[in-house]
């Protein structure tokens, strides 16, 4: 059996909104909106979807799996422009030569931004 990765879904109160926010700041594109019910956007050719799921009560507190995304360049100009986009900083942490902002999007749910540093 072999299995991969197809969709990382979260639950929200508008997945259209945060739909389109996650294409936005990733870069991605919505490839399906499904009548707001359920957003699925695109980040570019071999990586899993984003899906974004309307509920009427999302489970509420600290998300339990995030976002784990690579910087390739400038890590604080990407820090930025999420923070421009609606993203709200949570901390800094930095082992050796590698350092991650996490962040939350418009909806509270947490992920990580991270590069190795040279």
């Amino acid at each position: 059996m072999t299995i991969s990765m197809g969709m990382v879904t979260a639950d929200t109160l508008d997945a259209l909104a945060l739909g389109r926010w996650w294409a936005e700041v990733t870069g991605g594109t919505v490839l399906e909106e499904n009548g707001g019910w359920f957003v699925v956007v695109g980040i570019g050719d071999g990586q899993p979807r984003l899906g974004f799921q309307k509920v009427d009560d999302p489970t509420p507190g600290k998300n339990r799996l995030h976002l784990d995304l690579v910087v390739s360049d400038d890590l604080d100009a990407e820090v930025s422009r999420f923070v421009a986009a609606g993203a709200t900083v949570v901390g800094e942490r930095s082992m050796g030569d590698f350092r991650w902002v996490t962040l939350a999007d418009p909806d509270g749910n947490q992920l990580c931004l991270a590069a190795h540093e040279s």
